[in-house]
């Protein structure tokens, strides 16, 4: 049975107040980094969840194993205190965001590229056209 789980995770990471969303699915981890400024609440988590979740862009999925535990509430009061103290995110989703940050900025490389590209092909069609209006002759 395949079984997916997100979890969003808030922190203050100077200066700004950050939500990284981990989607497990199939062994697999996606993260995505969102950045809300001042402190958010918890309506405006939810509100920001249900607006702006369909639109995220996770970062390439990452091979992980997880982790199964037993139903127990104490276990799970335990964890949920734990992951509480606990400042920062997991390794394996500290590596997808850099994949997706490389990702990002190959992509952005090579449509600035090809923007450069468009700009230099218009200059010279532009260049061509005045030297054929100079001799054209009257």
């Amino acid at each position: 049975m395949d079984k997916t789980s997100v979890k969003l995770t808030v922190f203050f990471e100077e200066p700004f107040w950050v939500g990284v969303f981990e989607w497990l699915s199939d062994g697999k981890l996606s993260v995505c980094k969102v950045t809300f400024g001042a402190e958010p609440k918890d309506y405006e988590v939810l509100d920001f969840i249900l607006r702006y979740y369909s639109g995220l862009k996770f970062s390439p999925a990452v091979e992980t194993e997880g982790r199964q535990t037993a139903d127990n509430p104490k276990r799970k009061q335990r964890m949920a205190k734990k992951q509480l103290q606990s400042s920062g995110i997991g390794t394996k989703s500290q590596q997808a965001l850099q994949m997706q940050r490389e990702e990002m900025k190959t992509e952005r490389r090579q449509i600035s590229r090809e923007q450069r590209e468009i700009e230099k092909q218009r200059q010279f069609d532009l260049k061509q056209q005045k030297r054929k209006e100079k001799h054209r002759g009257h």
